[in-house]
């Protein structure tokens, strides 16, 4: 008769479940759910502007205000009450052209997302390049860089974006030459990306030489692993969390200064829809119609908002201490 062994449940070893993922994380998190909602919203609007603009029936560009009778009045208001709201234009039209509002917010987004995720990605890259080469060689280079860095640092930013993007572009464009769209989201992303990377290559520098003295990468060294193998096996894999957070704070700071720069006056020119170039328009007739400056100061401020509310939830999701929870 055959014998069967039973093994004692007890005597199993433990079968932990895996941590949930990052978006499951970020999903338990109300407010995290929320903010990732909201920019889930402002993305698909951007990436589907043209075919709502062809539903809706409208376009950014065309002045509807001028080119049909009873619309505007002559101090160039819209004559409709709230702005002009109604039911052939949804949040009105603008002051002085005519052109529809709702297509020029949707086609805002779309400008602001191309510069912040372009400055976003140049900034991180460069950052990553600097601060692990850095902290990893240490030594002269990295006094080195600690100084060029804080004597950047000490430089006031905003007065140099809006000097020298003027700068750029009359290098780039021949005087008198209209500027293409191209150029002038490429100068604001070279504007940006010229000052973004030094607080993420600073913090890398610092998490880098913590690391380089951790025992996997002297063990490491000690099995003949080369500098590279070093860098892209074994310390870049212990950055990811801080450039996945780094990333996703910098696309709003970089939303905000865009919109700031238009509505200073630099940046992006006319006839493509910006949310600072509307804020900056409203302000002018603010007091004669407020309607205006609204929709596209509450756009900016929700997409911030909520982007911004995802940087934390992200940074919460990747703490270690969350994932055992």
């Amino acid at each position: 008769m055959a014998v069967v062994e039973h093994v004692a449940a007890s005597d199993a070893p433990p079968v932990r479940p895996a941590p949930p993922g990052l978006l499951r994380r970020i999903c338990r998190d109300r407010t995290g759910a929320v903010a990732l909602g909201v920019v889930a919203l402002f993305l698909l609007l951007a990436l589907a502007a043209p075919l709502i603009a062809a539903l809706y029936g409208k376009n950014p560009t065309e002045h509807y205000g001028q080119n049909l009778p009873g619309l505007l009045s002559d101090g160039g208001l819209p004559i409709a009450p709230n702005g002009g709201i109604s039911g052939e234009f949804w949040f009105g039209l603008e002051p002085g052209l005519g052109r529809d509002v709702f297509t020029q917010l949707l086609y805002g987004i779309r400008t602001s997302l191309l510069i912040a995720f372009a400055s976003a990605a140049v900034t991180t890259a460069l950052g990553v390049l600097a601060g692990v080469a850095v902290g990893y060689l240490g030594g002269i280079t990295d006094r080195v860089f600690g100084f060029l860095s804080n004597v950047l640092l000490a430089f006031p930013t905003l007065l140099l974006l809006l000097a020298l993007s003027p700068v750029i572009q009359s290098r780039l464009v021949d005087p008198g030459t209209a500027e293409p769209e191209w150029m002038q989201f490429l100068v604001l992303v070279l504007v940006f990306s010229a000052f973004g990377w030094i607080p993420l290559a600073l913090s890398l520098r610092a998490t880098v030489r913590s690391l380089r003295e951790r025992d996997f990468v002297q063990s490491a060294r000690a099995m003949g692993a080369g500098g590279f193998h070093i860098v892209v096996r074994e310390l870049l894999p212990n950055v990811r969390a801080q450039l996945l957070v780094h990333a996703t704070m910098a696309v709003p700071a970089f939303v905000a200064s865009e919109a700031v720069l238009s509505f200073l006056g630099v940046g992006i020119n006319e006839p493509v829809p910006d949310w600072g170039r509307m804020i900056s328009r409203g302000s002018e007739v603010f007091r004669a119609d407020p309607t205006y400056m609204f929709f596209p100061g509450v756009a900016l401020l929700l997409f911030v908002l909520a982007f911004n509310l995802l940087g934390d939830a992200v940074r919460d999701a990747l703490d270690p201490r969350a994932a055992r929870r």
